[in-house]
């Protein structure tokens, strides 16, 4: 089974060019546009795509809200956004609300193709480090935690090791260096810290240790 798409951009020829892109793969097919946020939701609703390609700046309802209001629905649509800005509090915004990831629009075709297998795979499309870097430029220092501290109780003394090594971006195998374990050993902790925080993805993790100050901006 191809991979459905709705591509959302509220300028009519980057759509016409990310469907051509796109299309020129088998193993993709558009199902839909939309032009605003509010248009991407309903679309969504109806054609039920599994990936949503959502522009992050766009009239009626923005990118974020819209990311918001696709994962409320429910369904098995995941989130990709786009952006100009690697540097963009949109693009933060959007990982905070759910999305798998974010893009840059000058992102070359074969890297948007891998990206929307990634995504469709289940996996996230931006490394921990780059979501470390968003959020260290735009969570302030003096600022308290977002979250309650408490969500994490449900994880064990081990478990916040892994989430804190999480959020500086490292991987696996750089985590099992740090703890002394196997790598083996990190991915099943790391599966169990997404599982008992209800977290799609490893960037969604770093938000969240922000968020609640299990680690802090310039850690």
């Amino acid at each position: 089974m191809p991979i459905t798409v709705l591509v959302v951009d509220d300028q009519q020829l980057m759509r016409m060019g990310l469907r051509m892109v796109l299309e020129a793969h088998d193993d993709i097919t558009v199902v839909g546009e939309a032009a605003n946020g509010a248009t991407a939701v309903s679309e969504a609703r109806k054609l039920r795509p599994d990936v949503v390609l959502m522009d992050v700046r766009m009239p009626v309802v923005d990118g974020v809200a819209a990311t918001e209001q696709v994962l409320e629905l429910g369904g098995p649509s995941r989130v990709l956004v786009m952006t100009t800005f690697d540097l963009d509090e949109h693009a933060l915004g959007a990982l905070r609300a759910g999305a798998s990831g974010f893009l840059l629009k000058d992102t070359p075709p074969e890297d948007l193709v891998s990206a929307i297998r990634s995504v469709a795979a289940g996996d996230a499309v931006v490394s921990p480090k780059v979501t470390k870097r968003l959020l260290d430029r735009f969570i302030s220092n003096d600022r308290g935690p977002t979250r309650n501290p408490a969500v994490l109780d449900v994880l064990t003394v081990r478990e916040r090791e892994v989430l804190e090594q999480l959020a500086g971006g490292r991987s696996n195998a750089e985590i099992a260096d740090q703890l002394f374990l196997s790598e083996a050993t990190v991915k099943t902790h790391v599966g169990r810290v997404l599982t008992k925080l209800g977290l799609r993805d490893r960037v969604q993790a770093v938000v969240l240790a922000y968020e609640t100050g299990l680690v802090r901006p310039g850690a």
